[in-house]
């Protein structure tokens, strides 16, 4: 298990066992270093605490150590590192396992207490750092439970004698295009939760389950300031500079990273180092906005041409790096690469900006249905169906047999479900039509369909966190959970260390986030898509010039690649009847969709095709398939 996390640690590894209880039982730990605090010997891992002989391993940073360590006063004088991970494990010998809700970072421990023979696992607020679990159904087994930070490593360990292919995750990549939680991709896999903390006795039973962190009900608390939003931001940022290793920021040219890189140049005593991926296509291309960016804040900028062949050159290595099958992330892995290979083992990102103060089209686009359904609400359900369908009467089933999946054919469906925000969101975002997923999986092996491409232990936590929100601040919660959490922080963190290198992410931050989620609509949100509050806070001292251009993302070329060069490898997957099957997929639906891409169909965006070849690819790759007899 520890070598399949080689890539995650290339700075070092450590063991430890527990004693054995009078039956045999206790607990093993692994851990591979990226030394980026305290780069000497002291701050190997696992840590014991030599006065409570408590153990940890942590994957991630506490960014708030210096804190803690200053807390515990003559308790923390004897500790030998410097870093993180001691003060943090010594923090939590002395005050028990309620000092989880103090740890600021991002973060994926295990920490045994000697004195209970107790194994207490816990992962960070966000969901920043994944945690998977998997247990052994044989309640006599010889093992009880097995846990990593990627899904790799517990296939690897050859505990799992027959992986298969999770029902629930095939329909949520289909749907979505990546797994839901608590579901993996390996049906014996599952994922813990943010914000929450389980304990285990020396022989693997569950003791406790308990959430650390939740989010503020809706209207709880004071509203904040403008100037104490911009203190939280600007705190989070340099809470996230502490490193003992050079240190750079992605600059994609966008307010996010823009206002990330701004900050950091402020808050830092040394120069930043900032850094773009340029592309031969134009349209992608934002290096130049990147480079009058850095030279308006002052960074020492460095531009990487990303190029085709570049791309098609190193591509096995990076779909190799994904953990579980998602039509993202090959992004975050040139762009790690590029900056590791520059010498860099830290980089700070703009990610979560867009979640955090409304940038994304659903902030203005759900609204506008859920209006619109409204006015016609006079009519009975049944008409408005009706008519919806009739104005689609021109979206007949062509040659290849697959309809537009456009947003405009999804209309029916978002009508019959206006008054229910989650549902509109998923089918806004859904990859296809309700009735071509069907398509796609018939003839699997599926228990029960997925309501709505999320498993049920999510909906009833987004239904728990959405009570009493308003429409924007709801919004705002599903980008978080769903396309942050479930998308971009996985693929971030899978693709990130497969380079080793350690992405931290300023705005994805528990006590950021707190701070504003209590400030009013109108101004956290308005005008909606602007990140207006963003650029108040994060922008002091740029021209608003440098931004007033429409918001473009950082996406590589793929819908040119996948009808150019990359055309006959994915061809090739698509219409291989065995391994599309083994992958859950019917085959028929699998190249009638390929044909129909390749004709140009409405709606067939290049995610809907690479998510179909990646989650085909990745199987293979593992050997998991819907049936492992």
């Amino acid at each position: 298990m520890n070598d399949a996390l080689a890539h995650r640690g290339p700075d070092g590894e450590g063991y430890w066992e527990a004693a054995p209880d009078a039956a045999g039982w206790g607990a093993m730990l692994a851990h591979r270093r990226l030394a980026i605090l305290d780069l000497s010997e002291a701050a190997a891992q696992p840590m014991t605490d030599p006065r409570f002989a408590n153990v940890v391993i942590l994957n991630g940073e506490i960014y708030n150590f210096e804190e803690l360590r200053a807390s515990l006063g003559a308790e923390g004088a004897d500790l030998e590192s410097s870093g993180d991970t001691a003060a943090m494990l010594r923090y939590l010998s002395v005050n028990g396992l309620e000092a989880l809700r103090g740890l600021r970072g991002m973060f994926a421990l295990a920490f045994w207490d000697a004195g209970r023979q107790r194994l207490t696992l816990a992962r960070d607020a966000l969901g920043i750092k994944p945690l998977y679990i998997t247990r052994n159904p044989d309640p006599r087994g010889t093992w009880a439970i097995a846990f990593a930070s990627e899904v790799r490593a517990l296939l690897a360990s050859g505990l799992l004698v027959r992986p298969t292919l999770d029902p629930d995750a095939l329909q949520a990549v289909v749907w979505n295009g990546f797994p839901v939680s608590p579901s993996t991709i390996v049906r014996e896999v599952h994922s813990a939760w943010p914000g929450e903390a389980v304990s285990f006795d020396s022989r693997g039973r569950e003791t406790t389950r308990a959430r650390f962190w939740t989010r503020a009900p809706a209207g709880r608390g004071d509203s904040v300031t403008q100037s104490e939003a911009r203190d939280a931001l600007r705190q989070s940022v340099s809470l996230h500079l502490s490193s003992d290793v050079p240190l750079g920021v992605f600059l994609s040219g966008g307010i996010d990273s823009s206002a990330v890189a701004n900050m950091a140049h402020a808050a830092a005593s040394a120069p930043i180092h900032t850094f773009t991926l340029a592309f031969e296509e134009q349209r992608h291309n934002e290096g130049g906005f990147a480079r009058q960016i850095s030279a308006a804040i002052g960074t020492q900028h460095q531009e990487v041409m990303l190029t085709q062949q570049h791309f098609l050159d190193h591509l096995d290595e990076a779909l190799d790096s994904l953990d579980q099958p998602t039509f993202d992330g090959i992004n975050s892995w040139f762009m790690s690469r590029a900056v590791r290979d520059a010498g860099f083992k830290v980089a700070l990102v703009g990610t979560g900006g867009d979640e955090l103060f409304g940038g994304y089209t659903s902030f203005r686009d759900l609204p506008r249905a859920r209006a619109w359904s409204r006015m016609v609400g006079w009519i009975p359900a049944d008409a408005r169906m009706a008519i919806a369908r009739a104005a689609l009467g021109g979206h007949r089933r062509p040659a290849h047999g697959v309809v537009p999946q456009t947003r405009w054919a999804k209309l029916p469906e978002m009508l019959r479900r206006s008054d229910d925000i989650v549902a509109l969101y998923q089918i806004s975002y859904g990859l296809f039509l309700p009735e071509f997923q069907a398509e796609l999986i018939n003839g699997s092996r599926i228990e029960a369909p997925l309501h709505l491409g999320l498993t049920a232990p999510m909906r009833n936590r987004l239904d728990e966190e959405l009570q009493q929100r308003s429409p924007l601040a709801a919004i705002s919660i599903l980008e978080q959970r769903m396309f942050l959490g479930e998308r971009l922080l996985r693929d971030t963190d899978a693709a990130s260390m497969a380079a080793s290198i350690e992405i931290r992410l300023p705005l994805v931050d528990a006590p950021l986030l707190e701070v504003v989620e209590r400030l009013p609509d109108t101004q956290r949100f308005s005008p909606v898509r602007s990140k207006a509050m963003l650029r108040h806070i994060g922008l002091a001292g740029l021209d608003p010039a440098l931004f007033d251009r429409p918001k473009q993302g950082f996406e590589l070329p793929y819908d040119r690649w996948l009808r150019g060069a990359l055309g006959d490898r994915i061809a090739e997957t698509l219409r291989d009847g065995g391994p599309v099957r083994a992958a859950g997929l019917d085959p028929s639906a699998v190249a009638r969709l390929w044909q129909a891409f390749i004709d140009g169909a409405p709606g067939l965006y290049w995610t809907r095709i690479w998510a179909l070849y990646i989650l085909i690819r990745w199987c293979q790759t593992h050997g998991v398939t819907v049936d492992a007899g």
